[in-house]
């Protein structure tokens, strides 16, 4: 199943087939982590998680769990077997499947078809405008946090460059490895300069490039070009003109390269008047079909902290950009 809106081709019949031999219905249509919604496409119920509760194993196939100790029962109508003499072994467990081509500690991504992002409120950021470095938070859609990211730069960088400032970002899972990182370089901030536009190229494992992205020149949309290793491009992420959320989201609409429908998009979420006014923390939704390359989801992830920079950060007295001549 794609994202909620999408639907892709390759979306299996209902109810869904589950190892095991049970089956349970498709994940359900609509929104962003309503209480109601069911886990994602082969998420396994037997970890007993809360929906704060982050997650800390990847993906593996799914099976009846057995304890230390029990022995397997047999098959219906088939010979009882005998009670073991000695001390029962625990039963060997399966191996982990592991995508090919999926950079260690994405495999999780290959599950999802939308991740949220909160960034984290900064108290000494709010109440005195001394900028600190951005903290997120990134979820699946029942709320359960599934990796953490953190702005790194130093404190001049931050406060003289503010918004166009440069960093270097560490996404890690719950268990603190380092599996994204994000690097954005200084670069101009008007359309007038097309020689210098934004860009942010995102590695994982760390030093390993697996994306771009890049700012591409309009006079009056904010256009992005999501590239691969080697700069071609794979998909385009188009905004609207006015990129301002008073009382309502703002979209950013993914598509092919050749244009066409929208496959995706990453939203920017209403965080209510007061967050909205006396912070900059943000809250954003980004869907995609649930067969696209881990690689270009994680690529994804790094087009909405970029988008977040440009459009929607403001450091002390500055307002946020509305448009790309702003």
């Amino acid at each position: 199943m794609s994202a909620p809106g999408y639907q892709s081709p390759n979306q299996p019949p209902y109810p869904m087939p589950q190892p095991g031999g049970y089956s349970m219905p498709p994940y359900p249509v609509g929104g962003y982590g309503e209480p109601g919604l069911a886990p994602p496409a082969g998420f396994h119920m037997g970890y007993g998680q809360g929906p704060d509760q982050p997650i800390m194993y990847q993906p593996s196939p799914v099976s009846p769990p057995q304890h230390p100790g029990q022995v397997p029962m047999p098959a219906y109508g088939g010979p009882v077997a005998p009670p073991a003499s000695g001390p029962v072994a625990a039963p060997v467990a399966a191996p982990v499947a592991v995508p090919v081509g999926v950079p260690p500690g994405l495999e999780y991504l290959t599950q999802i078809d939308q991740v949220l992002i909160h960034q984290k409120v900064e108290l000494l950021e709010a109440f005195i405008g001394f900028e600190t470095n951005n903290q997120y938070e990134i979820k699946n859609s029942m709320g359960q946090k599934i990796y953490k990211a953190k702005e790194k730069n130093d404190c001049c960088t931050r406060n003289c460059c503010g918004s166009l400032r440069s960093f270097d970002m560490k996404i890690k899972d719950n268990m603190d490895r380092e599996v994204i990182r994000l690097i954005r370089p200084f670069r101009c901030a008007t359309c007038w300069c097309p020689c210098c536009l934004q860009e942010m190229e995102v590695q994982a494992p760390p030093g390993t490039t697996i994306g771009y992205v890049s700012q591409d020149w309009h006079p009056c949309y904010p256009k992005f070009s999501i590239q691969g290793p080697n700069r071609e491009t794979v998909m385009k992420l188009e905004g609207p003109c006015l990129a301002c959320n008073c009382c309502g989201d703002v979209n950013f609409e993914l598509r092919g390269k050749d244009g066409g429908k929208p496959i995706g998009r990453i939203s920017k979420q209403w965080s209510g008047l007061l967050k909205e006014v006396f912070t900059d923390a943000d809250n954003f939704g980004i869907q995609f079909p649930l067969d696209m390359d881990v690689k270009m989801k994680a690529v994804l992830m790094g087009a909405c902290f970029l988008i977040d920079f440009i459009f929607f950060e403001k450091v002390g007295d500055t307002n946020q950009r509305n448009t790309v001549f702003s």
